[in-house]
This record gives C-alpha cells, sequence and structure tokens, in this order.
C-alpha cells in the first residue's frame, strides 16, 4: 500500500487578523515539511480566524481574505515550502447565484483551498451549513457543490469541513463513492462538555461510512464565548484510533498512512450524492512505501472532566483578554468560592504578576471573608488591595433612605462603580464572578457584581463550582504546589453578605436542587409539567421556572464568557425578554 506522510496543524488563528494568521500558516508549514510531511492540512477558515459572523458581510474583508489566499500561495513557494501541497481554509465568494437560497453569484462562502508550487490548485465551499446552537451559517453563507479529490503519491484523499460530517450522507459518501483512500476535514469546532467523546464516535462513523481512514483537524484557543479545544484525530476505516493530538494546545501531529493505491478512473463533473460534483486535481508524485524512519503514532491522553472544563475556562479567559489588546485583569475578591474561582482561572491564563485583586468590604462582610480574600492573593502572589466601602455606603445612606434589597443592592453598586473606576484609572479589564446557576434565577445586582468585559465561570452551575475548586487544590497538591483557595472558601455557606447572616439559601433552594432543575429547564428545554413529573416539588418548580423567565432582561446585560455547556446563555439560548408565556 502507498504511505502518505500527513501533517495536521491544530493551531489558534486570531479572527481579522489575515497578516498573523498567514505567517502562523508559513511557520507550521515549514515545522512540517521539516518533518517530511508530504500533505499538510489546516483548521476551518484559518486566513481569517473562525467565526468571523457578520464580517463575512464586507466585501472588502471577503477581498483581503481572497487576496492573502493567493498571496500567502507564492509566498510558501518564496520559502522552498512550495512542493509540498497545503489545505487552508478561508472565507471566499461563490461562482454562481444560489437561486434555492435566494442568494446573487458573489456571495460568501466559507471555503477552503489546496496551495501548491506557488497556485491555489483548487478551491471548494462548505456543502452542509450549521444552523443550530451557536451556529447560524446560513445567514452568511451559500453552500458548496463539489467534492474535491486530491490524488498525490499514488492516493486518493477527499476534503471536507466541519459540519460536512456531522451531517448524513453529503461528503462522506460521496467519498465511498468516489472511491477515496482518505477522507480529509478541516474543521473549527467549538468545545463543550464530553464532546470529545461524541466526536470520536462520529468520526469512527463516518470513517466506516466513506470506507476509508478520516483525518480530522481542528483549531484551539477562543473567540468571544466559544473555545475550540483542538483534540485532532485520525483513524482508520475500522474506527481504530490511529493518533490523537492534545486537547487546548497548539499541536503538529504528524504520522505516516498506509493508504488503498488510487484506483478509480471516475471523471470531472461525476455527479455524486446529495447533488455534489467530483472534482480532481492531480498533485503528481510516485506511489511510496512506508518510510525506514516510519514515525510512531501519537495518541495523547485525554484529561479528566474538571481538567478538561478547568483548560476550556483557561482558554477562553486567556484568549479573550489576549485578543483585546489587554495583559491585566481586575476582580473584586471577596473571600467567596466565585472570586476565588475567577481569581484562580486568571492567575493559570495570564500569571498571578497580571492579575489585580480589591477586597472591598462593607459593615457585614465577615472577617473569615476578609482573611480568606487575602489568604487567596498570598497562596498565588497576585496583586493585592482593600478600599472598605463604608465610608461611601454611609455617604449615600445619609443622603437617601434605603432600606431591605435596595440597601444591599446598593453595596454590590458601589462595589462595581469602584472596579469600573480602578479599570479606567489602571487599564486592566475587569472580570465578572457570576455564574450559571445565579444567572439563571437572577440572583445578582445589575451593574453590581455583574459589571466587567468578561464572565469566565457565566457558564458554570453553583455545584460545579466546588467540584472545580476542589480538584483545582488536589492539582496543586499533586504537582507539589501550594493549593490556591482556601479550604474555608470552599466549605463554608455560600452568602453575599449583604445583610446580616445572610445565605444564599435564605433565596434560593439548596444548589444540588436548583442545578437538577436548571439543567432541565434549560439545557433539556423541558417544560414545567415535564419536570414536575420528574419528580421536583411543584412549588420549588413554579419559583424557579418564574425565576429563570423573569431575569432574562439582566443576562442580556451580562458579560459574554466562555461556553463549556450544551446550552449557554447568549449563543445559545435565545429567549425574548418580554415574554407572557408562564408554562416553562
Amino acid at each position: 500500500m502507498p504511505n502518505l506522510r500527513l501533517a495536521l496543524s491544530q493551531i489558534d488563528p486570531w479572527v481579522g487578523d489575515i497578516a498573523r494568521n498567514s505567517d502562523e500558516v508559513v511557520r507550521w508549514t515549514k515545522q512540517a515539511v521539516e518533518a517530511g510531511a508530504q500533505l499538510v492540512a489546516f483548521p476551518e477558515m484559518v486566513l481569517t480566524g473562525y467565526p468571523v459572523e457578520d464580517l463575512a458581510l464586507r466585501s472588502s474583508f471577503v477581498e483581503a481574505s481572497r487576496g492573502a489566499l493567493v498571496e500567502l500561495a507564492g509566498r510558501l513557494a518564496d520559502d522552498g515550502l512550495g512542493e509540498v501541497p497545503v489545505v487552508v481554509g478561508y472565507l471566499g465568494r461563490s461562482e454562481h447565484a444560489s437561486p434555492r437560497f435566494g442568494r446573487p453569484a458573489g456571495s460568501p462562502q466559507n471555503c477552503a483551498a489546496v496551495l501548491h508550487r506557488g497556485e491555489v490548485v483548487t478551491r471548494f465551499a462548505k456543502h452542509h451549513l450549521p444552523n443550530y446552537g451557536v451556529f447560524d451559517e446560513y445567514r452568511w453563507f451559500v453552500p458548496g457543490d463539489q467534492l474535491p479529490v486530491l490524488r498525490l503519491h499514488g492516493v486518493d484523499v477527499a476534503l471536507a469541513i466541519c459540519e460536512d460530517i456531522w451531517q448524513d450522507g453529503g461528503r462522506v459518501t460521496a467519498a465511498r463513492e468516489a472511491e477515496a483512500g482518505l477522507l480529509l476535514v478541516v474543521n473549527g469546532s467549538p468545545y463543550e462538555r464530553n464532546k470529545d467523546d461524541q466526536r470520536l464516535e462520529l468520526v469512527r462513523r463516518r470513517a466506516a461510512e466513506a470506507g476509508c481512514p478520516l483525518a480530522y483537524v481542528n483549531m484551539v484557543g477562543g473567540q468571544d464565548e466559544l473555545v475550540f479545544d483542538g483534540d485532532s484525530i485520525v483513524v482508520g476505516a475500522d474506527g481504530e484510533v490511529l493518533a490523537r493530538s492534545p486537547q487546548f494546545e497548539e499541536h503538529l501531529l504528524v504520522l505516516d498512512l498506509d493508504l488503498p493505491a488510487a484506483s478509480s478512473d471516475h471523471t470531472d463533473g461525476l455527479l455524486l450524492s446529495d447533488g455534489l460534483h467530483l472534482v480532481r486535481t492531480e498533485l503528481g508524485g510516485e506511489a511510496q512505501p512506508a518510510p525506514a524512519d516510519r514515525l510512531a503514532a501519537e495518541v495523547a491522553p485525554r484529561l479528566s472532566d474538571e481538567a478538561e472544563i478547568w483548560a476550556a475556562l483557561v482558554s477562553g479567559t486567556r484568549a479573550y483578554v489576549a485578543k483585546n489588546g489587554f495583559r491585566s485583569v481586575l476582580i473584586g475578591l471577596s473571600g467567596g468560592i466565585d472570586s476565588a474561582l475567577v481569581a484562580s482561572i486568571a492567575v493559570d491564563a495570564i500569571g498571578a504578576e497580571n492579575v489585580y485583586c480589591v477586597s472591598m468590604p462593607s459593615r457585614y462582610s465577615s472577617q473569615h471573608s476578609r482573611d480568606d480574600a487575602a489568604e487567596l492573593a498570598r497562596r498565588t502572589g497576585l496583586n493585592f488591595r482593600t478600599v472598605p466601602i463604608a465610608p461611601m455606603f454611609d455617604a449615600y445612606m445619609a443622603a437617601t433612605e434605603l432600606t431591605g434589597l435596595a440597601e444591599e443592592n446598593l453595596q454590590s453598586r458601589l462595589r462595581g462603580t469602584l472596579l469600573m473606576a480602578i479599570s479606567n484609572q489602571e487599564g486592566h479589564i475587569v472580570l465578572a464572578p457570576g455564574n450559571k446557576s445565579e444567572l439563571a434565577v437572577g440572583y445578582s445586582t445589575l451593574y453590581g457584581d455583574s459589571v466587567g468585559a468578561f464572565g469566565p465561570i457565566k457558564d458554570v452551575y453553583k455545584s460545579l463550582i466546588f467540584r472545580l475548586a476542589r480538584w483545582r487544590n488536589e492539582e496543586a497538591e499533586r504537582r507539589g504546589e501550594v493549593p490556591p483557595i482556601p479550604e474555608n472558601t470552599i466549605t463554608k455557606p455560600p452568602s453575599a453578605e449583604l445583610r446580616p447572616d445572610q445565605k444564599d439559601t435564605d433565596s434560593l433552594p439548596d444548589y444540588d436542587l436548583l442545578d437538577s432543575l436548571l439543567d432541565r429547564y434549560i439545557e433539556g428545554d423541558e417544560g414545567r409539567d415535564a419536570i414536575v413529573a420528574a419528580g421536583f416539588d411543584p412549588a420549588v418548580v413554579d419559583r424557579v421556572v418564574r425565576l429563570v423567565d423573569t431575569a432574562e432582561y439582566k443576562r442580556r446585560q451580562y458579560p459574554p464568557g466562555p461556553k463549556v455547556s450544551l446550552k449557554n446563555f447568549g449563543r445559545d439560548r435565545r429567549l425574548p425578554i418580554t415574554n407572557r408565556w408562564r408554562r416553562g
């Protein structure tokens, strides 16, 4: 059987930074060529970053992408890298009108191309466009109608883009009909919990359907709410994992594949499944046996559930800070579990020297909370100061009569104002500490604890917050380091400390119960009656459903945060603010 040395470049493109992304393609291609690669592949839309959203509707951006693609082909050749074909994702345009979608010729497309010997030798557009969850690609793109097949070193390689293998049929079935020896898929597949298992089962199934090995290259890094975990995979036609990249790391996966010799004599234009037309590209090269220095397959170990989520939160936070031009973050450190976890994430993401925390005690702040905040700062080495809000609070109370909830929220809003003032003065980006449980039921204060530019734990339920805190401390001990989060912060009952002896359970059900109910209502989209039928107390269900529904206006004003669940607030879950439906 012919051998093909394949390189999958699992990298982190930046949306809109076409020059940087082009530089990265050259840099990683050089590494691949030095490793003896005969075919190099990069993720979906690597030239522009992904997703580009409405940038796709700007002609100037589309033309910049198209022009950069041509320049990149020449640059690779000029740098002595042109003999190795390189598969690159980019933003392109359709050549023909798409009457079915009501779109004219020249409409944007999610494309990939093969660069070889200084030329763009073939281009193709994504066939299946995702339009669910965080995806809205029918808004921007029109689908492609080709199955590109490269003949290289005696092997036929069929090409596809991400969603093309998440849907039945299409390019997977067409690859079998074209008798491809390898199906190569370039991806921009965002992370969510347990998706690595789902992804593995998917590529195994599609490899069997295509009747050939499948190579899947994915990006890493973060883009606003989305986090990309890499997890690039190569499986055999029998489902065996041949190679797998680590999660959440830039990585070059290079391996030797023994593949079926090309035998098909199907010609260009042949009509295949799902209306796809075969487009062949002959790249030359003699069929080669496995080299004497055959590369051992690399299969990176999988992360545990907590480690995976932690890596996603750290990656998302690091990307948001760096890609938006900031170097440091500011956090209100209360001594509670939420702000402690956010501070620990920030330290892991950008280093303790770039994390600034402020303790802002009021008359209701307990001494143990003040001590816990200071202890976390000591353990991690982050920058820490204390600015009491009591004088500000007293001044407000002297000017106006506030009681009850208004008095409690005033304290939170004073803290928010102080954080934003320090942010303006010193140039830090403020991180908000709200978790998904609290955001779901509106247990937060607008313009108070909700202020900030990014919410690292926005998509993390409270019960998981505790698991992550314990895991991070255990991980520190395993490494021989000081656990960052004081034990008292984890074990004490959660409290906003806005009135004497306040506990979260004064206002909310126990978090384990609350989160179980929220998971059904939010992730599962179950209605009130279905949740009650599952055994939940009707009175509790009614109360929680009402709290969730009436807090939509608050969530709309909360900053973005990394998506780690099946359905996050924002991109995934989109409900009207003004809404009289009250049955869940």
